[in-house]
This record gives structure tokens, C-alpha cells and sequence, in this order.
């Protein structure tokens, strides 16, 4: 079958959308512009996919959430924000020193009650819920933390979330290198042999979100 030709770049493509997408909350806005001069700021997500998890967290009437990598809590802030008054986001992270620049922000936003900042390893945080009985209770996942731990982390999502719930991860493509197969770096393989496990994996139905570098997104079953 013949494809009509396509036209513009990925770069004219990128801008494109960009530019047509609704408008960031103010506090978001803010909490961007800031980091646009920080060091690190390059590793804050992108606002894409951020609004289409938020539209989904939307969608599906979510109120409980688990976030793994929290960073300045620029996301935890868009779910927080997604979610009804009465509804939380656990924030997992090793760190304050980044999650204390966000912190003021949520306090601005109004949604700093919602969000239960958990400050030690992810992995003993998400274990800690399981074992307190919290599986099946959650309704949305998002992780972007330490690639090496992302099937540890997907693991225990499957358990916390509820069926029908949604596990996000982020930099699924890690900037194009999983495609790339002479490339063994470990949190380039790690990530794709995860990716490779979720397609197989009959316990959810995924998809791959072509924005930024890429987001799984993984409804159970």
C-alpha cells in the first residue's frame, strides 16, 4: 500500500505540537521557569505526556497514586492537581534536596495536603505499602526514577494498583539508545529488556506514547 508522503522533521514535528498544547497551570508554569536555569533542570519531564497522564488521571476518576522519582515534584504536582480533594499522591524519592524546591509550589497550588512525600528508597516505601495491605488500592503509577530499578518497580505497581489502574514509565526510549542494540549500557538494557517483558507480559495491555523520550503506558488487566 502506497502512504501519502509526510511532511516536517521530528525537530518541525516537536514545535508543532508544542505550540498547540493547552496552556500549563500557572504554578507549573512557574515551578518550569525556574528550573529552565538550574543545573539539573534538563531532567525535569516534559510537559507532554505529563498533560496526557493528567488527562487520563481525569478520565478514569482517579484518587490514589503512587509517584517513584519525585525530583522537584513538578509532576506530583500536575497529578495532585488531576486528583479530587480528597484524593493522594505518595511521592517516593531518596532525596529533599530536590524535592524541597517543589515543596512551595504545591503549598501555592492548594494541593500540598494531597501529597505524602515518602523520603527512602522506593523500593522499601512500595514493599512497606504491600506488606500494609495496600495491593489493589491504587489507581495510577508513574515512574521515572533509577532505570536499573524499573522492573523492581513495575512489580510491585502490578501489585499496589487495582485492575483496570495505570502504571506510566517514563524514558522508555532513553533518548533513542534502546533502538540502538550494540548499546549495553545498563540502564539502556535494563530499559529494554523491560519494554521487551511488558509486551509479553498478559497481565496488562501497553502501549508505547511517542512524546519526549517516550512513555509506557500499562493498563492491568
Amino acid at each position: 500500500m502506497n502512504r501519502p508522503r509526510e511532511y516536517g522533521t521530528d525537530e518541525e514535528r516537536r514545535a508543532y505540537i508544542n505550540s498547540h498544547m493547552s496552556q500549563l497551570h500557572p504554578v507549573m508554569k512557574k515551578l518550569r521557569e525556574l528550573m529552565e536555569t538550574h543545573p539539573r533542570g534538563f531532567i525535569m519531564s516534559s510537559p507532554n505526556p505529563i498533560m496526557v497522564l493528567s488527562n487520563m488521571l481525569k478520565l478514569a476518576a482517579a484518587k490514589k497514586c503512587v509517584e517513584v522519582g519525585v525530583f522537584t515534584g513538578y509532576s506530583s504536582l500536575a497529578w495532585a492537581l488531576s486528583i479530587p480533594e480528597d484524593g493522594k499522591v505518595v511521592a517516593c524519592d531518596i532525596s529533599t534536596e530536590f524535592t524541597d524546591i517543589g515543596k512551595p509550589f504545591w503549598k501555592e497550588a492548594g494541593v500540598e495536603h494531597k501529597i505524602d512525600l515518602r523520603i527512602a528508597p522506593a523500593a522499601e516505601t512500595l514493599q512497606a505499602m504491600i506488606d500494609g495491605g495496600e495491593s489493589g488500592t491504587y489507581d495510577f503509577m508513574f515512574i521515572d526514577a533509577d532505570k536499573e530499578s524499573y522492573d523492581t518497580y513495575y512489580e510491585q505497581g502490578l501489585q499496589l494498583l487495582r485492575q483496570g489502574g495505570i502504571i506510566a514509565i517514563d524514558n522508555c526510549f532513553r533518548m533513542g539508545r534502546c533502538m540502538i542494540e550494540s548499546d549495553t549500557s545498563p540502564g539502556v538494557q535494563t530499559m529494554r529488556q523491560l519494554n521487551a517483558k511488558i509486551k509479553k507480559d498478559p497481565r496488562v495491555t501497553a502501549v508505547m506514547v511517542n512524546v519526549a523520550d517516550g512513555t509506557f503506558v500499562c493498563l492491568k488487566n
